[in-house]
């Protein structure tokens, strides 16, 4: 034993007195070879037009507690040989959880035609357990959150595409969408099973099926310079949906939302955010999952999804983001680089209708952002709901808004 550990210290040793016997030519020539390599490599993935990157393990979120999950970001453009052509993003998240239940999403970002044309949406299939806690701000406000009184499972495919086409070399985007889901609410709690709203609406101690069909509208500006990461621009969307029997859907009602963001730039990767939504349904049956919910992971983080619900909700926001450092010289400074954070406060209200404000729900959080592409960032977001005393944590990619 004693030899072989000689023998090892003496080619370790005679490795390092050959290294160090090596022309400064010779070392200089190493040098350069190598940074060559590097930039060859960089030029190489600079090039490939798809980018992709794959996250996963074991997680945890709010709503549906431990869970194994992965998240994929997809970034390229449709035409690969156009390099001034603007980045599709397809942002993928999938869980497993550990109490039985799949959860996938998809929310493409798609350009076509030198940005002539897009193709955004919302593509969702869950079968996982969820918590109705009724209608309304005085009922949501103190409903008990447990296994025997919100709780059931819930089954859903939604295809939502958002079709915009640009109004000639204008910011402007007009377009068509639509909207087809099937849900199908089963094993409800028992104090579920009577309470006044579900029964209202048709479920019962067996559950609650709808189907949901509408077509709309969408008119947005959009002079964000990256949509999915933006620095600066200007974002407003006016959008309409009408869900009728003739379409096939079980319930008549129709919804419409304005959705107004900015962005400034403050310094060399640092932003200041902000947004005011307004959401609506109209209707005397509205189904139980097309009532607008406020307090999700992408504005009021904090609130449990569907904690509160109502036909109006108004919210606004600020949010602060920046990245950590912007030299690369160092191997430490270069994954200070990828790092950053954000800090955001705003409020929500809630409501029976437009004009009728019957809760107020105050927010604010802290979060991480870890780049994983040139202005693609994984999330995460730590959030306080004032209202019930409670913080939830949130993994997700891309920014909220």
């Amino acid at each position: 034993m004693k030899k072989f550990l000689l023998l090892c210290l003496l080619s370790v040793g005679w490795g390092n007195w050959l290294s160090a016997q090596e022309s400064p030519a010779a070392a200089d020539d190493s040098i350069r070879s190598t940074r060559s390599a590097k930039e060859l490599h960089r030029q190489k993935v600079a090039r490939r037009n798809l980018h992709y990157n794959i996250l996963g393990g074991p997680s945890y979120t709010p709503d549906f507690g431990m869970l194994i999950g992965g998240s994929a970001l997809m970034t390229f453009r449709m035409d690969a040989r156009d390099t001034t052509m603007r980045r599709s993003v397809l942002p993928f998240a999938v869980a497993y959880l550990f109490e039985g239940g799949v959860n996938f999403m998809v929310k493409p970002q798609l350009f076509f035609r030198n940005d002539k044309f897009r193709i955004f949406g919302l593509f969702v299939y869950k079968n996982t357990r969820e918590n109705f806690y009724g209608r309304g701000y005085a009922v949501n406000r103190v409903y008990e959150r447990s296994d025997s009184t919100s709780e059931y499972r819930n089954s859903t495919l939604q295809l939502n595409p958002w079709f915009l086409f640009r109004l000639g070399q204008s910011n402007i985007f007009l377009g068509p969408q639509v909207d087809i889901s099937y849900s199908r609410f089963t094993e409800p709690a028992s104090g579920l099973a009577t309470q006044p709203d579900w029964t209202r609406a048709g479920g019962d101690a067996s559950g609650y099926r709808n189907f949901s069909s509408g077509i709309g509208f969408l008119l947005s500006y959009d002079s964000r310079d990256i949509p999915a990461n933006p620095y600066r621009g200007l974002y407003v969307d006016f959008r309409g949906l009408m869900y009728q029997k003739w379409l096939g859907s079980d319930n008549r009602f129709y919804t419409l939302e304005l959705d107004y963001r900015q962005y400034k730039s403050v310094g060399q990767r640092k932003v200041l955010a902000w947004t005011a939504q307004t959401k609506h349904v109209f209707g005397h049956n509205i189904p139980l999952d097309k009532y607008v919910q406020t307090g999700t992971p992408f504005d009021l983080r904090g609130y449990y999804k569907g904690q509160y619900r109502d036909k109006s909700s108004h919210i606004a926001l600020v949010e602060y983001r920046q990245m950590f450092n912007n030299d690369r010289s160092t191997p430490l400074k270069r994954l200070l680089y990828h790092l950053g954070f954000v800090a955001w406060g705003g409020v929500g209200c809630m409501g029976p209708t437009p004009g009728k404000i019957e809760g107020v729900l105050p927010n604010a959080g802290l979060g991480l952002r870890i780049e994983v592409q040139p202005r693609m960032n994984v999330r995460l977001d730590f959030g306080r709901n004032f209202k019930n005393e409670q913080n939830l944590f949130y993994f997700n990619m891309t920014e909220a808004f």
